[in-house]
This record gives structure tokens, C-alpha cells and sequence, in this order.
């Protein structure tokens, strides 16, 4: 086994425009939205799930989301993110020009059928398409293609999940045409030492250059110590929301996304470099509270403020 490399620098990929607002009663403003991304940009935040190519009568929080990539491709340097379900929603995409996007591939065959209409094989083969669609662009502008292995620590619907099934569809993915793999715990179930185990198991069969990146969730309060685990293990993305929005809408049970506010305070305590200031992290916190009243949204360290020794 190669020597894992613990990173001193780790980028947050804040998903609080996707899967946060896609579990929230209200539809934040369009305008409010896109200042609440220049927000983050200028927080240090350099990667952004802005939304999903999703039908707008099933998601109306996110029936703007060729809007939101276009203005978030003018602030520069920021690595601009969308979900797609299928060929249609990758079309969109690409014609929105996203730098990079991701097909939510459920472990759980029932929650594949919930949340993408789709089973295993076809599920697998829009996998194949789009990757097809994406080797027809210019070179210089295809967006990069994550397959997130979702429902791979565990299901509310089925219950466990076994590993060998997370790696078989991990090598089916890769054959079908993704760049990336992304282990995904949407519903909380994850500890420790399972995603330190997965993650290496996954890099086993899919090669360690595809494992780069982690979505946990924190249903059960262990959101961060997984995050922990998966830092541990060499993973150099992170994916969390701001205020810990978030949550699967075919999944009961599942609660929000790791709290970006406590992720980067809890990297920056471990002196792992973020890139991101965390007093402007905290203002942004207005956004939602202004687009989204009656919303929850969580946090400890904004709650109780940076330790003195963090405070500039």
C-alpha cells in the first residue's frame, strides 16, 4: 500500500447553493443567491456547487441554476460546480459552461429508483453518455466529470451496504467514463473507521488518483470526525454547506451537511491551510437568514465565536 499523505492544504467545496437549498421549504431570490456566491468567493471559498440541471417543477430552488453558473464563471479563479442526473441535465451543463460536474450514482438500488428514476444499469449507462457527450467538446473546455458514489456508508431505505457493492459500481464508473470518484455519506450513517476503510478499498479498484474527495453528512453528529478520517486518508476535497443546510429530499431521516463554518475552524486549528477567512465565512450567514426566513441553520463556531488564540 502507497504512503498516505496527510495534506497541509485541503479545498472546501461549499454545497450550500445545491444541496442545501434543494431541502429547503422557501426559494431564496435569484439576486440574493449570486451575491451570496461573490460572498463566498470573497470569503476564500474556491469551489462552488451552484445548483443542479434538474427540472424546475421538481426543484424550483435550483430552476436557476444556468443563471448561477454564469455569473459565478466572472469571479475568477473559482472552480464552478453542477450536479446532473442524466444527458439531458449534462447538455445543460455544458451549455452553461461548468467546469466540472457530478452524476449522483446511489449504492442502494431502492434510492437510485427514488431519487433518479433510475436503476443501477441505467443509471450507469447515462454515465456512459455523458462522458460520451463530454470527449465531443473542444478540448479546452470539457468539464471534468466526478461519478459521487452516494449512499455508500449506508441507507435509510435498505439499511446496510455492503462494501463490495460501493466497489463494484466504483469499477463500473470508471470503466463507463468518469475522471473522479467522490464517496458519499448522505445520510449520516459513516464512523470513522468505515470511511477510512472505503476510501481505501475504492482506491484499491479504482486507482488512488480518481479518490479524491468526500460529501458527509452529519445526521448523527460524526460528520467531522469522518472528515477527520477521510484528511487521514489523503483526501483533498471536502464538500460541506454553509450553515449546515442540506439533506437527501428521498432520503427520510437525513439531516444537513457538515457545517462549513465548523469545517474550516477545525482544520484551521489543526494548522491545514483552507484559504478561507473565517470572519467573512460567518458574515455570509446573512444571505440565509435573509433568503430563507424560518430556516435552520446550525453551527457551533459561529455560535460561539473563534477561540482567542484563532482571533487576529
Amino acid at each position: 500500500m502507497e504512503m498516505v499523505i496527510m495534506r497541509d492544504h485541503i479545498t472546501i467545496s461549499e454545497v450550500g447553493p445545491r444541496d442545501g437549498l434543494q431541502n429547503c421549504k422557501g426559494v431564496m431570490p435569484t439576486d440574493l443567491k449570486k451575491r451570496w456566491i461573490t460572498a463566498l468567493y470573497e470569503a476564500g471559498i474556491r469551489e462552488i456547487e451552484v445548483g443542479s440541471f434538474v427540472p424546475p417543477k421538481l426543484f424550483p430552488q435550483l430552476a436557476d441554476t444556468a443563471e448561477m453558473v454564469a455569473h459565478a464563471k466572472t469571479l475568477s479563479g473559482l472552480r464552478v460546480l453542477a450536479l446532473v442526473p442524466n444527458l439531458r441535465g449534462a447538455q445543460g451543463a455544458i451549455a452553461a459552461g461548468v467546469d466540472a460536474m457530478g452524476f449522483p450514482l446511489s449504492v442502494s438500488e431502492t434510492h437510485s429508483r427514488k431519487n433518479l428514476r433510475q436503476t443501477h444499469d441505467q443509471a450507469v449507462e447515462n454515465v456512459r453518455q455523458i462522458a460520451g457527450l463530454i470527449a465531443e467538446q473542444p478540448e479546452h473546455s470539457r468539464p471534468s466529470f466526478e461519478g459521487a458514489l452516494s449512499t455508500a456508508f449506508g441507507c435509510s431505505i435498505e439499511g446496510v451496504i455492503k462494501e463490495k457493492a460501493v466497489l463494484r459500481l466504483a469499477e463500473r464508473l470508471v470503466e463507463a467514463g468518469v475522471d473522479e470518484l467522490g464517496l458519499s455519506d448522505t445520510v449520516g450513517y459513516a464512523n470513522p473507521v468505515q470511511v477510512k476503510r472505503l476510501i481505501r478499498r475504492t482506491r484499491d479498484v479504482a486507482g488512488a488518483d480518481r479518490v479524491k474527495s468526500v460529501h458527509l453528512h452529519n445526521t448523527y453528529g460524526q460528520g467531522l470526525a469522518n472528515a477527520f478520517a477521510a484528511w487521514e486518508e489523503g483526501i483533498e476535497t471536502f464538500d460541506s454547506s454553509l450553515g449546515g443546510l442540506g439533506g437527501c429530499p428521498a432520503s427520510p431521516g437525513a439531516s444537513g451537511n457538515i457545517v462549513t463554518e465548523d469545517m474550516v475552524q477545525m482544520f484551521h486549528a489543526m494548522g491545514v491551510e483552507t484559504g478561507v477567512d473565517m470572519d467573512k465565512l460567518i458574515a455570509t450567514r446573512a444571505f440565509l437568514e435573509e433568503g430563507l426566513p424560518g430556516e435552520a441553520i446550525y453551527g457551533f463556531t459561529p455560535n460561539a465565536g473563534l477561540p482567542k488564540h484563532m482571533v487576529a
